[in-house]
């Protein structure tokens, strides 16, 4: 990546992201109460957003149905919906770049055998396989993060597999061969380095989508479980609420998309800066890190 150039997209989206982070890390000491406590619930119930609690304490974002203060609770949820988006992205591409660079590097019958089986991962709807598996187990957060990370893994192999195949093709790496240089050193020190900025794109955008399917499934119930609060069994919360107290959804709704969009601008931002000549070819586009790689 180039040194010396100041990309605004990136600089904003991890920003965004730097802000939740701090905000989610500091949860324990900014949190106006505990996000479990519940109070007095038929006088503190579905406080609008700027309202003093019949205990003195300022609801700056309301409460919801049970009373519970809903700043506290969001600050809460960024740490279970972030570390879902940043753990799960970093199983899949833990084992994602080792499946891809194990069928690049050894090529033959093992890439064969290592990209049939991917094809074939890649084939099972990711959606129906992350319900089936939730649906089997208890639900909680490891096992939102597990599944998101073994079911997330194939596409970032693919790309993994064509990077490195093509920094193996370069004449710098096909002299340090000529000389001698083990497998595993010219892996480790020529080709995973070239090949990182490509990963961080595709990374980049697993952490949003990690995130959204995170707050889906705890929509439906397959989440962490309540009363631990993410975003997405917020939004489920409020759901019935919408018309009396629509802020309940809205509020968790607001910062998966801020936080979505975020991620989308630092993959956008890494790309820009990777390769300027192609930078936002289309105004608004954001493609995909694997279909760009196909279609250049």
């Amino acid at each position: 990546m180039p040194r010396g150039r100041f990309d605004p997209i990136l600089v904003t989206g991890l920003a965004v992201l730097a802000v939740a982070t701090v905000l989610a890390i500091l949860a324990p000491w900014i949190s106006p109460t505990d996000p479990l406590v519940q109070h007095d619930v038929l006088q503190t119930r579905f406080l609008p957003p700027l309202t003093r609690g019949p205990d003195g304490v300022m609801h700056w974002l309301g409460t919801d149905s049970f009373g519970r203060d809903m700043l506290a609770r969001l600050l809460y949820g960024a740490r279970i919906s972030l570390a879902v988006g940043f753990l799960a992205v970093g199983l899949s591409l833990g084992i994602g770049v080792g499946v891809g660079a194990a069928a690049a590097v050894v090529g033959g019958a093992t890439e064969r055998t290592l990209m049939g089986l991917t094809d074939a991962a890649l084939a099972l709807p990711r959606l129906v396989l992350l319900l089936a598996l939730v649906a089997l187990f208890e639900p909680g957060l490891w096992l939102v993060i597990i599944v998101l990370g073994v079911t997330g893994w194939m596409p970032v192999a693919r790309l993994a597999r064509a990077e490195i195949r093509a920094v193996l093709a370069r004449p710098y790496v096909m002299a340090a061969r000529a000389t001698g240089v083990g497998r595993a050193h010219l892996l480790l020190r020529h080709v995973l380095p070239n090949a990182a900025a490509s990963l961080l794109v595709a990374a980049a955008l697993a952490v949003g989508n990690a995130i959204t399917l995170e707050s889906g499934l705890a929509f439906l119930g397959l989440g962490v479980p309540p009363p631990a609060p993410s975003w997405g069994n917020m939004i489920a919360g409020g759901r019935e609420a919408l018309v009396n107290a629509p802020w309940v959804s809205i509020i968790p709704g607001l910062a998966i998309i801020a936080v979505v969009v975020a991620t989308n601008l630092v993959s956008d931002g890494i790309r820009d800066v990777i390769d300027p000549a192609t930078a936002r070819a289309t105004p608004g586009s954001s493609r995909s890190p694997a279909v760009q790689h196909r279609t250049e």
